[in-house]
């Protein structure tokens, strides 16, 4: 099994997010720190996870590829057969398309189903599991659900002394995203502390219609969204023009036979976890109805109801023909390309090469032109996003979004350690701004012709 884990971690990144959030995060992380205000710089920062400051501290000595979820994976299935926890087993197949970025999606989930496990068995030490579930949390946000299930399980007034590792955890947490962003959680702009580096509301505001529109998929501008009935919001959602409309009915399908069970089964493990995933899920709906967001609840479900059937024989097969399934449709993109064309992510799977067994497969391009507006000099990729690009990086969709709002980040002082503000474009600075963004978009129509030659 290390051999099979070792083998996908070998392959090209291919989410999308390790290209304009994952890798861009752990470069600044390894470079320069946690700069105040770095939200200013790009908003994606904001929501860097504790992942990626962990994965940043191995990235110059250790881990240059940046595939420390190999070796979370790895410690995951020691934990599964140590545990006999065949449930887990039968499940982690899909863990393995999680492992060429350092994606916080794999642990987050997997150390929640790791809680959730030894909840199930009867672990008393609450202070480490609250503190585990908060941690989980400070992962991936969208797992709210866990340190609400594990707080509401084992709550009880001469208890509550165990909440204080996990409160710990979590007001390092608030401090990391005050100091960031301004505010205690990303995205929502409540608890102002008057800090000089808080975001441009205009930016704010982009983001959350940026996040409306990833809802359905990109197939309804802001101001067609806006437009919607209630109706509508519920029915486009389930019926967008690609795969994730399934993905959809199973989950809303997937909470209401987990409310069922729940109902029948009348025990208090259930009837809490099931209230905490339900108070997830609507915060998730509420905020960015994305697929992405509510996978976990699908894993969370399948433990529960099954932990205890499933054998370690049925585990293992279940393993075996995921892993090759797996294997074998990454080895071979073009079958995902042509059989499911909504599949985007399917199009950024490069195949298998001969170098991955000699070292992972990565992509280096290295192109991209400097600029300077006010006291920051900046750099700006030929292509969309800033995954090997020198720091101060900034994308081209970024740099227009500035020119349309009018404004522009600036460095607080010489040293970028020291963080970022945001200023509004002078006229000048406009017109210069205006004339990089035209630069940019030669350089782009270039680069489409050129290929097209």
């Amino acid at each position: 099994m290390t051999l099979i884990i070792i083998i996908s971690g070998s392959y090209y990144p291919f989410i999308l997010d390790h290209f304009g959030y994952y890798v861009p995060s752990v470069n600044w992380l390894s470079e320069f720190g946690l700069s105040k205000g770095l939200a200013n710089l790009n908003l994606i920062y904001a929501q860097m996870s504790v992942w990626h400051i962990f994965q940043a501290g191995f990235s110059h000595f250790s881990d240059a590829f940046l595939r420390i979820n190999v070796v979370f994976l790895i410690a995951f299935f020691i934990y599964i057969f140590e545990k006999k926890a065949w449930s887990l087993l039968f499940i982690s197949p899909i863990f393995l398309l999680f492992i060429q970025s350092p994606s916080p999606d794999l642990p987050a989930i997997a150390l929640s189903l790791i809680v959730l496990n030894e909840v199930i068995k009867g672990n008393t030490n609450l202070k480490l599991l609250f503190a585990f579930s908060v941690f989980v949390f400070t992962i991936k946000p969208t797992m709210i659900w866990m340190p609400i299930f594990v707080f509401l399980y084992f709550f009880k007034k001469e208890n509550l002394k165990f909440l204080w590792l996990g409160v710990l955890v979590g007001l390092i947490y608030i401090f990391k995203n005050i100091w960031l962003f301004g505010y205690p959680f990303f995205p929502v702009q409540v608890g102002d502390f008057g800090v000089s580096w808080l975001p441009n509301s205009e930016i704010l505001q982009y983001s959350s219609e940026v996040a409306i529109t990833k809802t359905y998929d990109l197939q309804y501008s802001v101001s067609e969204i806006q437009k919607f009935k209630t109706w509508d919001y519920i029915y486009n959602w389930f019926t967008l023009h690609s795969y994730k409309k399934y993905i959809h009915f199973a989950f809303i399908l997937s909470l209401i036979f987990f409310g069922i069970f729940a109902f029948k089964k009348k025990d208090k493990l259930t009837t809490i976890l099931f209230i905490s995933i339900v108070l997830k899920s609507i915060l998730v709906l509420f905020f960015s109805a994305q697929y992405r967001f509510f996978l976990d609840v699908f894993f969370v479900i399948f433990v529960l109801v099954f932990h205890s059937k499933i054998k370690e024989k049925l585990s293992l097969l279940s393993f075996s023909l995921g892993a090759f399934l797996i294997l074998f449709l990454m080895s071979f993109p073009k079958i995902l390309q042509s059989q499911i064309p909504t599949f985007k992510l399917g199009y950024f799977m490069e195949g298998f090469t001969k170098n991955q067994f000699f070292k992972p497969a990565y992509f280096a391009l290295n192109s991209y032109q400097t600029f300077k507006i006010g006291n920051l000099e900046f750099n700006v990729p030929n292509y969309d996003l800033c995954f090997d690009t020198p720091q101060p990086a900034l994308s081209p969709d970024s740099v227009k979004k500035y020119f349309e709002v009018g404004i522009f980040p600036q460095k607080k002082s010489d040293n970028l350690k020291d963080g970022f503000i945001w200023k509004k474009l002078s006229e000048e600075e406009k017109v210069k701004l205006k004339t990089i963004i035209n630069s940019l978009s030669q350089s782009s129509q270039r680069k489409s012709q050129s290929s097209q030659k």
